[in-house]
């Protein structure tokens, strides 16, 4: 017996020892970053940012799960991810959670391999470059022997900072984002790559400037020229030497100094790598005065003149200038103020408009002691945000109301009314409140090109030139620090060089 029992005590601790040795060969990655887009054309600024922290930080990332093929093939060290409203940023904020950051990813080291996970059009007060920052202290902490991985919002900005202290760097491929999250995925699977095979840090990073500052709304990917431009980028990365392959359209709702358009291809050919990203950069500055608005774009009355004529429904508007999803404040009262007033939606038989949406907690509270079906009035929107508009009395029936939302019936219009300002992308967030998106005439969202919920309801959709911090009259908005000249602040400059730049490792600048 004793015998039996000495030789299951073996095999226990032979198992044992080999699951150990098992999971101290697999790479340790650790994982943080910064996912906020922030317009410095609007007011507001905040001193709270959200943070997520452990495993909280791949919660729904199922290709990390731990029976998954990546999951199973590393350690993954989540410590944060930082992220916050379209606000910028008071310097305190950002310190107060990189600092938090920082101590996290200390806690998990060592690492072999880091995980950068951002969108790329942060701004902070008095900071240029934020990314670049968190991302240069990151590797103040964890050294340049460590593979980092970056992956990105193809509209957010691709630093010096950012070019050389990430080994390997991906961005999405499409606008609207159908493959944010496989780019993401991307990104991590080809960092664990290069360390299960050995291959380490890809040998060369070609970067090319492009001066170009355009918005999403007009570098849409469901559209020429766009479409086939992004097209490229597969083919690209399917060549012999190539990793990997990306086209930053940038950020335009930020004054700085790297916001422009970035393509970046890294590999291990420098001939191939090279001469990618310039044929990139090339087609990109080529069709620069192609690209254009993906649905016929009006002034706001030329469109609700459309929208009150069309037979189609629903008839989508996009309120433009005000994007919470894309940096605007989501509180401007310009375009409300206007619908208000509007004469087709006086009367409750008019045509039915549902509207989405206004922030305005007195309203919520007025609504909640109204009641539903009775009689409210109250002031909404612009309470930062006022320099188009200032708040305005809203006054009608009460639909529904709870704690974080209300909607109010004015005249035909539905407004929906937030606490905090919200950019409505799913239907069920209206169907939750009681608004039926198919059947009403008339839906107006705070957004730019449609995401893909409400461009595959549409039956007619018009794009509204409307006041905010996203507002699309790029030329004339009070640009200081871009560099210029960039297309199309000065649409007739020449033509760039669009030289091709090996970036350097942080290790081959600093030598350690």
């Amino acid at each position: 017996m004793k015998k039996i029992i000495f030789l299951w005590t073996l095999c226990l601790l032979s198992g044992w020892c080999y699951n150990e040795a098992v999971a101290q060969s697999k790479p340790r990655i650790g994982i943080a970053g910064i996912a906020i887009e922030n317009s410095t054309f609007h007011p507001i600024v905040t001193n709270t940012l959200r943070w997520s922290e452990g495993e909280a930080v791949i919660r729904g990332l199922n290709y990390l799960r731990p029976d998954s093929m990546m999951g199973q093939r590393a350690v993954w060290l989540p410590a944060s991810r930082i992220s916050g409203g379209s606000q910028q940023i008071t310097r305190e904020a950002y310190e107060t959670a990189v600092g938090r950051s920082l101590e996290l990813i200390k806690e998990n080291m060592p690492y072999d391999g880091f995980w950068f996970y951002i969108h790329g059009a942060c701004s902070v007060m008095g900071l240029d470059d934020p990314e670049g920052e968190f991302l240069e202290r990151i590797r103040g902490l964890i050294g340049h022997d460590v593979l980092v991985s970056t992956t990105m919002d193809l509209h957010g900005n691709v630093s010096p900072r950012i070019a050389i202290y990430s080994d390997l760097i991906t961005t999405f491929r499409t606008a609207p984002h159908a493959d944010g999250a496989w780019s993401h995925r991307r990104g991590a699977y080809n960092l664990l790559d290069r360390l299960l095979s050995g291959k380490g840090r890809p040998a060369y990073k070609a970067f090319v400037a492009v001066p170009i500052l355009l918005p999403g709304e007009r570098t849409s990917t469901r559209v020429e020229p766009a479409k086939s431009l992004y097209a490229m980028v597969p083919e690209v990365e399917a060549l012999p030497g190539v990793l990997d392959a990306g086209i930053w359209i940038g950020y335009a709702w930020a004054d700085e100094h790297r916001n422009q358009g970035v393509v970046m291809v890294v590999g291990d050919d420098k001939e191939q790598v090279g001469s990618s990203a310039k044929k990139l950069a090339e087609k990109f500055w080529a069709v620069r005065k192609q690209f254009d608005f993906e649905a016929p774009t009006h002034s706001l009355d030329e469109c609700l003149d459309l929208a009150v004529a069309s037979k189609k429904k629903p008839f989508f508007i996009s309120d433009m200038g005000d994007n919470p999803s894309g940096g605007g404040s989501g509180e401007v009262t310009w375009t409300l103020a206007r619908l208000l007033k509007r004469p087709e939606f006086q009367s409750p038989t008019g045509k039915s408009l549902i509207y989405a949406s206004i922030p305005g907690p007195e309203m919520i509270a007025a609504a909640q002691k109204a009641g539903v079906g009775n009689k409210v009035e109250a002031m909404v929107g612009a309470m930062t945000d006022n320099i188009h508009e200032g708040p305005v009395k809203l006054s009608g029936t009460v639909m529904f109301t709870n704690e974080q939302r209300a909607v109010i019936k004015a005249g035909s219009m539905l407004v929906i009314v937030t606490m905090a300002p919200q950019s409505f992308q799913q239907e069920q967030q209206m169907t939750s409140i009681g608004l039926n998106p198919r059947e009403a005439d008339i839906v107006m969202v705070k957004q730019g090109y449609l995401v893909e919920t409400w461009y595959d309801m549409q039956a007619d959709w018009v794009m509204a030139h409307t006041r905010g911090g996203v507002d699309q009259d790029l030329v004339n908005l009070p640009y200081k620090r871009v560099i210029r000249p960039i297309y199309p602040l000065d649409p007739d400059m020449p033509d760039p060089e669009l030289n091709v730049i090996f970036w350097p490792s942080g290790k081959e600048l600093y030598g350690r």
